[in-house]
């Protein structure tokens, strides 16, 4: 079983930026395909990024040149760096080993306009 614990959620103005951490447990962390989802209230939660074991990204169209996911398998940690956020990025972020049940707790980016 894989234990996430997510961070650097907050609160920030419209263009400012957060960078988001999931620290994950286990000695398998290298091969691990890694996601993060995002749910706004009163919508299903989306896939915002993915990074394969090997580092191959994809994002959703929605952040596309805007958030970058990266991985530090030395720390057993993904990243998502958010810049020039929006007011319809606002949602609690999750953390996710692709294809399994793992989800981190949870943390909250609101976006102010």
């Amino acid at each position: 079983q894989v234990q996430l614990v997510e961070s650097g959620g907050g609160s920030v103005q419209a263009g400012g930026s957060l960078r988001l951490s999931c620290a994950a447990s286990g000695s398998i962390f290298r091969l691990l395909a890694m996601g993060w989802y995002r749910q706004a209230p009163g919508k299903q939660r989306e896939l915002v990024a993915a990074i394969t074991s090997g580092g191959t990204r994809n994002y959703a169209d929605s952040v596309k040149g805007r958030f970058t996911i990266s991985r530090d398998n030395a720390k057993n940690t993904v990243f998502l760096q958010m810049n020039s956020l929006k007011s319809e990025d606002t949602a609690v972020y999750y953390c996710n080993v692709r294809g399994h049940d793992y989800w981190g707790q949870g943390t909250q980016v609101t976006v102010s306009s």
